[in-house]
């Protein structure tokens, strides 16, 4: 009898595959203005995100391939839809620009921190986490203000400055932490503290 090519502690990978599969017909929808059809594979991908979550921390079926794809995942999904929303003007082009000059400096300072610091290891700060959620529900209810049904302005500015906000706050987080451990590294290098995201 022969095994199966793919064990169960694999199905959390299986599924972020298939999420990132998802990514494109979803950013083509919304840039055609399929926003209905758009709005349903966004929720299917954040149903899949916190399914193979579950399943991991759950059984125990964590891996390291896992760790990596998982946030290219829900990047690919959530960037791809600020930069198509963008595009569409149904975001501030002011606001994309800010998400992508905080991610290109988090990214570059973490290579930075991992080649010329210490070995790099991903624990996104609260302030990260609070600002992914606040960009997702942002792409949410515009998607949904046109698939489903017009959604009150003021929600949409909220969540706009919110959005800024946190932004902002979670960029100046990360340089101040990690400049934080550099220093404490440079001058105390027998503490060796744990590296942040």
């Amino acid at each position: 009898m022969t095994s199966l090519p793919v064990k169960p502690r694999d199905i959390p990978n299986l599924i972020t595959g298939l999420r990132i599969l998802l990514v494109a017909p979803f950013l083509w929808l919304l840039l055609k203005e399929h926003y209905g059809a758009a709005l349903v594979l966004f929720v299917v991908a954040g149903i899949s995100d916190a399914l193979d979550g579950f399943l991991a921390k759950y059984y125990g079926w964590t891996s390291e391939l896992g760790g990596i794809l998982d946030p290219i995942a829900d990047k690919l999904l959530l960037l791809g839809a600020i930069l198509a929303l963008g595009w569409l003007h149904e975001l501030p082009g002011w606001l994309v620009m800010l998400v992508l000059v905080r991610d290109a400096l988090i990214v570059g300072g973490a290579i930075g921190y991992h080649f010329l610091i210490a070995r790099f290891q991903a624990a996104p700060l609260m302030i990260s986490k609070l600002n992914t959620l606040l960009q997702l529900t942002l792409v949410l209810v515009i998607v949904a203000n046109h698939g489903i049904m017009p959604l009150p302005t003021w929600l949409l500015e909220t969540l706009i400055g919110l959005t800024t906000l946190t932004t902002v706050w979670s960029g100046v987080a990360y340089v101040w932490r990690w400049g934080h451990d550099a220093w404490r590294q440079h001058h105390h290098p027998s503490d060796r503290p744990p590296p942040s995201s």
